[in-house]
């Protein structure tokens, strides 16, 4: 026995391990040109600034959609914005989070 306690001992491995990362779902193809640079960051930032003042993205709800729910038809644009209004500013008596005007 070593003087500073047990011996060393390797660490049981386990059972599953991740031997490597994958995504689920097919990531778009990366930008070859700069003006598909410019068009990519363009639409990532157009995105951004919509889900910061509470627009939601439909193109990709119904990419959503379709890839996790295909039996089921999405709701249309107009459904969709007032189904999102609806979870911000709910206008049912009695829910909290209710708009103030």
């Amino acid at each position: 026995m070593s003087e500073y306690g047990l011996p060393y001992r390797a660490q049981p491995r386990a059972l599953l391990t991740i031997t490597r990362c994958q995504p689920m779902v097919a990531r778009p193809p990366r930008p070859e040109n700069l003006r598909q640079w410019v068009k990519f960051i363009g639409k990532g930032i157009a995105q951004s600034f919509r889900l910061m003042v509470g627009v939601q993205d439909y193109p990709n709800y119904v990419r959503h959609m379709q890839v996790h729910h295909p039996e089921k038809t999405p709701m249309t644009e107009k459904e969709f914005h007032r189904y999102c209004l609806n979870a911000r500013f709910p206008s049912e008596a009695g829910k909290l989070g209710k708009c103030p005007c």
